[in-house]
């Protein structure tokens, strides 16, 4: 799966010549958290988040009026307080390399540009986690079976193998190293006679530690 089927494309953008109450109105307007910065041609050159705007705004305590803090955000423009050191992502990458950069670099959101650097999509947090919702099918409505494996050749061969015998079909599987040489494998699956079915999982060596309907 690729960046460019869960990003938002054409996202909203800001000039580094736009006023801090600019940025504020369109977050607010769209719920936005961040605005990419672009010139003229498109070209990225920084982002604008709603924290760098709540950094730059007058605390609740401060002795200034309404019509000062009104005038000291119609003056200061977005270049003063966006970040220039912007992390970026291509819309050929894949998900999984996104959703590693924003979790290496503990941010929420990526810019997705092109060769030119031109701005052409926006992916988030929200949407890695819509990912993977989808991935493992969560909304689909199957059970969901945990079964705690040693990392050996052929183990995936035995127990679709039991699956097949029932001739159930399997929606998602994934895998999550557990640090001591095992793995808890996660199967979502139409699970029809769940103790025949965990019997036979058992019988082959690999008995189910955990099954329940999610979604």
């Amino acid at each position: 799966m690729f960046v460019a089927k869960r990003m938002t494309p054409n996202p909203t953008t800001i000039t580094p010549k736009s006023t801090v109450a600019d940025a504020f109105e369109k977050m607010r307007a769209h719920k936005f958290r961040r605005l990419p910065v672009v010139n003229d041609n498109g070209r990225l050159l920084g982002i604008v988040t709603d924290r760098d705007l709540r950094e730059v705004s007058p605390s609740p305590a401060t002795t200034l009026s309404i019509f000062e803090l009104n005038y000291l955000l119609a003056k200061m423009q977005v270049k003063d307080v966006m970040k220039t050191d912007v992390i970026t992502i291509c819309a050929d990458a894949t998900i999984e390399e996104a959703a590693l950069l924003m979790y290496n670099n503990k941010i929420g959101g990526l810019v997705v540009v092109d060769t030119e650097n031109k701005v052409v999509g926006i992916i988030t947090e929200t949407d890695i986690f819509k990912c993977f919702v989808d991935v493992m099918g969560l909304a689909a409505g199957k059970k969901r079976l945990t079964l705690i494996v040693t990392d050996n050749v052929g183990i995936l061969h035995d127990i679709t193998a039991v699956f097949k015998k029932h001739g159930l079909s399997i929606g998602s599987l994934a895998s999550y190293p557990l640090g001591d040489g095992r793995k808890e494998l996660v199967i979502r699956a139409d699970v029809g006679d769940e103790k025949v079915l965990c019997d036979d999982l058992a019988a082959a060596g690999y008995p189910v530690q955990h099954m329940a309907q999610i979604g």
